[in-house]
């Protein structure tokens, strides 16, 4: 890789994280908005070197969020698969639908699994099945998730890139 490429790389890594803890009350849990999902759309604008700053910089602000491996390393392979598919999107508003839908799935799966009812919780009502209680929590985390997805991809995400690339060129930054 040229060097111009691994700066840019790093840059957007360490600037995703930088979002993500100054905005750690909301980054992270089973209810989050994670405004640094707004950089989910440069990978539009920029390509592949961008896509895997993201992948880095949500490895690294997923140390600090407290769900362990599973987060760590599935969340920002989340995140990488999205944004391969956001530098393929032909327009800024079909690229947005990546990281919200792999997201709200992805992400809502790994906070089931690590901070959702378990069967053999006493709150579960024996006469539901185990299924039934999979359905709604999961169903439950991929509406909160996908929700801040959209706030943060398509509220901040998208007046922010059209922002900057009026200011700057994105693809040659």
């Amino acid at each position: 890789m040229k060097s111009k490429t691994v700066t840019r790389v790093a840059l957007i890594a360490a600037v995703y994280v930088v979002i993500t803890l100054i905005a750690h009350p909301i980054s992270y849990g089973p209810v989050q908005m994670r405004v640094s999902e707004a950089l989910t759309l440069l990978p539009y604008f920029m390509g592949y070197p961008a896509a895997i700053g993201l992948f880095l910089g949500v490895m690294i602000a997923n140390i600090f969020g407290g769900l362990g491996l599973i987060d760590i390393i599935f969340g920002s392979l989340i995140t990488l698969a999205a944004a391969v598919f956001t530098a393929r999107a032909r327009s800024i508003f079909t690229a947005g639908i990546y990281p919200v839908v792999f997201n709200a799935l992805g992400v809502g799966l790994i906070l089931y699994f690590v901070v959702g009812l378990r069967p053999a919780d006493p709150l579960m009502d024996p006469e539901v099945s185990r299924f039934t209680y999979f359905v709604i929590n999961y169903l439950a985390h991929v509406l909160f998730v996908g929700l801040g997805q959209i706030g943060a991809v398509y509220a901040v995400g998208i007046p922010l890139m059209k922002f900057l690339d009026r200011k700057v060129d994105l693809e040659n930054l």
